[in-house]
């Protein structure tokens, strides 16, 4: 039933878009009007739906104090976020509708982002990103076609740029707790003969809520435009460095809830015991234990327009990135590849470097009641891996070289992609209008990848080629107020580096693999209605993901931090969105949306494996669960109130976050949960009237003072966690969470020239 349904809804997608080939009536044409020098851009084209959400500039920097982009986009329906410093400095991470970050597609300027290997964003890399933006545009569900990994659940693109006709600069500072501070310098140039020039330099540190996660951090953007009436050439140019203290291995129950007065800032990284001067042991931290990476981007996108109906946009993009992370760990002598019984405390480094290229091209035709856009990209990644053993504890004398590599490992990514996709005015007439959106895409992905493992030191080389077809309809009709969408989207997912490396097993004899990660496909479907008044809004987004094959996570970790997952070859996500805002007055507004959804995976199976106790880990036997059950890290629940006051340059917010409780792994045991939880965070903030304390003068310099409160009631909650598979005798398990900050206020300014 549920194939015939797949079915029928494809053939009326490719039906209804073969009818564009038919004359269209001048009165059904799309409005189009002669374009302005900045606006010969053909971005992407998109369906029009009630799952999309744009952020801009003006919000987007009115509460960065430091935090990374995520907790910037706290407003959107159903994303939620967690770092591991506790304060969204460090690492930070996010998830929308429960699918995590490894699964949502994300560009700055439609150029990927995603690390091709990982499959995931480290804004460590790109601190402070918001200052240099423009808009975020984030889609929940399978969004339109684009560039890069599969929006598997949502797609976030990035802008950047300005093309004021007046040059300007910005210098912010801001200063809060735990030693967090930020600084900032922008400027934008605009030069003679439709140049203009941006740059920007932003340093953010600090020392994290968690004990020894200090996080120093620098990033950069700069670009370089000519704006023609016809044809805009940009050059773009950003990245980053960071330097973080790790916090990935989590702490306790008692120690995240701070029960009985538990220190909720302790990080057990690092840790070991020695002898103090009187022969005791006492516990101390290894001072290095961090992460190092830089990463630069570089981008030239060249947009022309021959006709008011032609346009063409090429890019040229390049990433490079390295660096390394240094642990003083227990590990097993195997681990390293060497030879010894039992485990020793090692000093190592895990060190990468990749290079990312390629370029998209884009031509697009409006008119005639039809837009319509064609194009493809091609991109090569190539990373190479490898790890430094320095010392061990126990290893025998001269048994080890100086800076011994115990593993390398090379890998290469091929990814091409071509589309075509069209808006198509069937109705447009006075105030309605009815748009018929196709979208076809289809996807390469070649993976190469060889050497040894990097934590059980056993050969995997592996060559996987996917072949992708994507195609999305949807129907959109607005008269007034009112707006009514439905759409339908199928997407395909190739695996993840991790994916393969923590399930294949390859066979050397027989040159065979077992246990191979199988890709994944998402039927999305998704029906939603708003309304728009002067004074209110409301809008209601059913969806159902109806996903095949499944990568789920387990709740396990690996040695960085990285959930594992596995397939399940049945599993859903359904659920109701609802958005809501009022003007109160005209200085006083709400906003709101509650999200309402069920996650689940039929027909699931786990084997656990069952021990004496957590001192001795004698194995004793094996259990199995299997049934209908929750997916990990999907809440039921969330929800945002958003109030707004703003009057005569004084701005004042109030936002409460809900999100509902959450298992950590698949087994919905409640001993493995993380518990519900509600912060508030509020954002003061005041324009002074420089221009009339100054005679209204002009030129002069704009001054603007900030306060950020996060989490004014001081809730003790964990946003992320993982779970062990094993039992004990018992019935505990080894769980582990990430606590997140207390209360926490900041304060700055920013001064505009």
């Amino acid at each position: 039933m549920k194939k015939t349904f797949r079915k029928a809804f494809i053939a009326c997608f490719v039906l209804a878009a073969s009818q564009v080939v038919n004359p269209l009536k001048a009165e059904d044409s799309i409005r189009y009007r002669e374009l302005e020098q900045v606006t010969v851009t053909a971005p992407i084209l998109k369906q029009v739906t009630m799952s999309n959400t744009v952020v801009d500039e003006e919000e987007l920097n009115r509460q960065n104090t430091g935090q990374n982009l995520p907790y910037l986009l706290s407003t959107t329906p159903a994303l939620q976020v967690t770092s591991d410093d506790g304060l969204g400095v460090g690492y930070t991470y996010f998830r929308v509708r429960g699918t995590d970050h490894t699964r949502i597609n994300m560009t700055v300027n439609e150029v990927p982002l995603n690390d091709q290997e990982s499959q995931t964003v480290f804004w460590v890399n790109m601190t402070d990103m918001a200052s240099s933006m423009k808009s975020v545009d984030i889609q929940r569900g399978v969004g339109s076609s684009t560039a890069g990994s599969a929006s598997f659940g949502a797609s976030l693109n990035m802008t950047t740029g300005d093309t004021d006709s007046a040059s300007h600069l910005s210098i912010g500072f801001n200063g809060g707790m735990y030693n967090t501070f930020r600084e900032m310098v922008s400027g934008h140039l605009a030069l003679p003969n439709n140049w203009h020039m941006n740059a920007r330099f932003s340093k953010v540190n600090s020392d994290g809520f968690l004990y020894r996660t200090n996080s120093d951090l620098l990033s950069y953007y700069g670009d370089l435009g000519w704006y023609g009436k016809k044809t805009q050439v940009i050059a773009r140019f950003f990245g980053g460095k960071e330097k973080t203290g790790m916090g990935w291995e989590g702490v306790s129950y008692d120690v995240a809830y701070g029960v009985n007065g538990a220190d909720r800032r302790y990080n057990p990284a690092g840790e070991y015991t020695m002898p103090d001067s009187q022969g005791n042991d006492s516990t101390v931290y290894y001072p290095n234990q961090t992460d190092n990476y830089q990463q630069q981007h570089a981008q030239l996108a060249v947009n022309h327009r021959f006709t008011p109906h032609w346009s063409l946009s090429a890019t040229l993009h390049y990433t490079h990135g390295g660096g390394y992370y240094e642990q003083y760990k227990k590990k097993s002598f195997s681990y390293w590849g060497i030879e010894g019984n039992g485990k020793t405390y090692g000093l190592y480094q895990k060190w990468l470097n990749n290079h990312f290229g390629g370029a998209m091209i884009s031509a697009r035709y409006i008119g005639y009641g039809v837009d319509v856009q064609f194009g493809g990209a091609a991109n090569d990644y190539a990373g190479t891996h490898w790890g430094i053993l320095d010392y061990t504890a126990k290893a025998p004398a001269n048994t080890l070289p100086v800076h011994y590599e115990y593993y390398r490992n090379t890998a290469n990514k091929i990814d091409a992609n071509g589309y075509a996709k069209l808006n198509w005015n069937i109705i447009n007439r006075n105030q309605e209008r009815l748009t018929l959106y196709g979208d076809l895409q289809y996807r390469f992905v070649r993976y190469q990848r060889d050497g040894l493992n990097d934590e059980n030191m056993e050969e995997l080389p592996l060559k996987a080629d996917y072949h992708f077809f994507n195609p999305k309809a949807g129907l959109t009709y607005i008269n007034g107020g009112h707006q009514l969408s439905g759409s339908f989207g199928m997407i395909n997912r190739e695996p993840s580096r991790n994916n393969y490396k923590e399930n294949v097993i390859y066979d050397k004899a027989t040159d065979t693999w077992t246990n191979m990660p199988k890709a994944e496909t998402l039927y999305d479907y998704e029906l939603g209605y708003r309304f728009s008044h002067p004074r209110f809004n409301i809008g209601l987004n059913l969806y159902f993901m109806d996903y095949d094959n499944q990568l789920v996570l387990t709740g396990e970790y690996n040695d960085v931090g990285a959930m594992k997952t596995t397939n399940v070859k049945d599993s859903y996500r359904l659920g109701a969105e609802l958005t809501a805002g009022v003007k109160i007055t005209d200085w006083f507004r709400w906003s709101g949306n509650l999200v309402l959804s069920r996650n689940k995976i039929l027909n699931y199976k786990q084997y656990i494996d069952l021990y004496d106790d957590q001192d001795n880990w004698n194995w004793v036997g094996q259990d199995s669960i299997e049934g209908t059950t929750t997916i990990a890290f999907s809440p039921s629940v969330t929800a945002m109130s958003l109030f707004e006051f703003e009057y005569k340059g004084f701005y004042a917010s109030i936002q409460t976050n809900v999100t509902g409780r959450q298992y950590l792994d698949n087994t919905q045991d409640v001993h493995a949960m993380l518990k519900a939880y509600t912060t508030t965070n509020l954002h003061l903030q005041y324009q002074l009237p420089m221009t009339q304390w100054c005679g209204n003068k002009k030129g002069v310099p704009q001054l603007r003072l900030m306060c950020q409160l996060n989490n004014i009631f001081n809730e003790k909650y964990a946003s992320n966690g993982g779970a062990d598979n094993s039992r004990f005798a018992d019935g505990s398990r080894c769980v582990w969470y990430y606590a997140q900050a207390g209360i926490n206020v900041h304060a700055g300014f920013q001064i505009d020239f």
